[in-house]
This record gives C-alpha cells, structure tokens and sequence, in this order.
C-alpha cells in the first residue's frame, strides 16, 4: 500500500478491512485520547490535520467524538494516494466539518498551513528515519498544540497474533501482507526515544498500549 499509484477494488477494500481492525483492537481510542491530553485547558475551535490519512477512518473517528464532546473541531486529511482521497471523500459526506487534500508531504512545492493538533496513525512506520526526522520537524514547526502518533510496536508476538487474526477473519491478500510487513517495520520505544532526542522535543510522552502500540504525545506549545 506504499504505492501512491495503487487504486481499484483491493485497495477499498484493504482501507475497509484496516479500519475494521483498528475498531477491533483500540486504535481509534489510542490517537483520541491523545488529542484529548493536547486540548485539557482548550476552549477555543481546533484544526487537526491527518497525516497519512487513508481512507479517511480516523478523520471521522474524530468527528464522532468532537461531535459527542461538543467540541468545535475541523478535520484536515492528507494523503498521498489519488484513490484513498476519493473513498475518504465518499464515505464522509455528512461530516461537514472534514476536508481531504491529495498530497506528498515531502513534495519541496507542499506548503502545511499552521493548525492546533497533528495526528499520524500508523504512517511513520512506511517511512525511513530520515523521512521521518523530515516529516516530524515540518509539522512540529506547524503545530500550535502538539502531536499525536499512534504506531505500532515491532514484537515477535504482534507479528503471529496478527498471522493468527488475519487468517481468521479471511482479511485479503494485501491487507495479510502489508500487516506483517507493517509490524516488521514498526518501532521499539528506543527507536522513538532517539528520533525524539535528535528533534530536541521537550516533554514528549511514550506509552505502550494494548494492542501493540505506542501512543507519542509531543506538546508544541
């Protein structure tokens, strides 16, 4: 799912079937509670950007919850991939507080306009460290609250229970494949503890959590 090309029917799918899992096991609650350390003392509307949005699940995760909260937000998402913005767009007509745009973040011609909170759900982990210290330092610069990056855990035992998972619930081809390989590439808390210190962030959080995640909350205020 790398590819910013990829479109047709396997690719709505997997966008489903990966929403489906993060419902299933917590995702959603780990990026919300997030936000919802950043904005404690917030009264004021909020504007959240969605780096690496997909298929835009997170975005109305989100405005459920604003919406159940009273909270005053608007949603941004940004992805890469032509096709993933189309399904996001479809599927989030009646939110009209969300907007998608098509975009390579690290496109020198990509201009981020300031907002209040960046949320990236598992994203960082198709990066290389390079990118990430790219990617991480641009929306840091743009962010007026902070960051949430929600990611996944690099654990032998993460990588069968989602082997186990996956071929129970008859997931597709692309979506078995890339877990794995997801789960591979994801990250030890040394790993976020070192991208951290070469940032210079101050007052950052780590936390593991259920299932084979972890929850980084950086503060930019």
């Amino acid at each position: 799912m790398d590819d910013f090309e990829l479109s047709g029917e396997i690719l709505t799918q997997s966008l489903e079937q990966i929403a489906l899992i993060n419902r299933w096991l917590g995702g959603d609650r780990i990026t919300r509670n997030g936000i919802k350390a950043l904005l404690q003392d917030v009264q004021r509307p909020i504007t959240i950007v969605d780096i690496g949005c997909g298929g835009g699940h997170m975005c109305r995760a989100v405005a459920k919850w604003a919406s159940r909260s009273n909270k005053e937000l608007k949603i941004i998402g940004v992805d890469a991939n032509q096709t993933t913005i189309d399904y996001a767009r479809q599927h989030s007509t009646e939110f009209d507080n969300i907007s998608y745009h098509c975009a390579n973040l690290f496109d020198p011609n990509f201009q981020l306009e300031a907002f209040d909170i960046a949320i990236c759900t598992l994203t960082l982990h198709h990066f290389s460290e390079q990118e990430i210290l790219q990617l991480l330092k641009t929306i840091s610069q743009k962010a007026k609250l902070g960051i949430v990056i929600n990611d996944l855990h690099r654990s032998r035992v993460a990588y069968m229970l989602f082997k186990a998972l996956s071929n129970s619930a008859r997931f597709n081809s692309m979506v078995k494949h890339d877990g794995c390989i997801s789960i591979l590439s994801g990250f030890k808390r040394k790993d976020l503890k070192q991208i951290s210190q070469k940032l210079g962030f101050q007052n950052d959080t780590i936390h593991w959590r259920w299932a084979f995640r972890y929850q980084w909350i950086i503060p930019t205020a």
